[in-house]
């Protein structure tokens, strides 16, 4: 999707082409995995903004690893070393768990920030963006969505 000509509060500059978290990788049905291996590509190509910086190998990346029980350095490695789509998932496979558990990964991605906690932080990122009357954002994924532009 491009850019809306009304500019939108967002949270910095905005890759209108990273996946949506909500897409799960084909090979291992995990959500939010294309999106970290796009922003390695783009680590490694040196375009990615400070931005996306923040927050790249932590938030949702170091808790995709986390529960995965990898070093995020060793997916940037895969990603680098990859010749195709077919060699990363390859790499990916060497040193994932054979289990990856997708289904009570995807639940947590789709449920990051409706704990008591993580309801503070949701609400104090909408206010950062100037948006806390939008009450149907209500994960951390939603605000990727809606900051770039997936989401009305």
């Amino acid at each position: 999707m491009s850019p809306s000509p009304t500019p939108r509060p967002s949270t910095g500059a905005i890759l209108y082409d990273l996946p949506s978290p909500y897409l799960p990788h084909l090979a291992f049905g995990l959500l939010h995995l294309p999106r970290f291996l796009a922003k390695a590509r783009k680590h490694l190509a040196g375009a990615l903004p400070p931005s996306y910086q923040r927050n790249f190998t932590k938030g949702f990346d170091g808790f995709l690893c986390l529960h995965l029980g990898v070093d995020p350095q060793a997916v940037i490695a895969a990603v680098r070393d990859a010749r195709d789509e077919d060699d990363l998932t390859a790499r990916l496979r060497a040193f994932f768990p054979a289990e990856v558990n997708a289904a009570k990964w995807n639940r947590q991605v789709v449920q990051m920030g409706m704990s008591e906690m993580g309801r503070e932080a949701l609400a104090a990122t909408k206010k950062k963006m100037a948006i806390e009357h939008r009450d149907d954002l209500r994960s951390f994924a939603d605000l990727i969505e809606y900051d770039e532009e997936r989401l009305p």
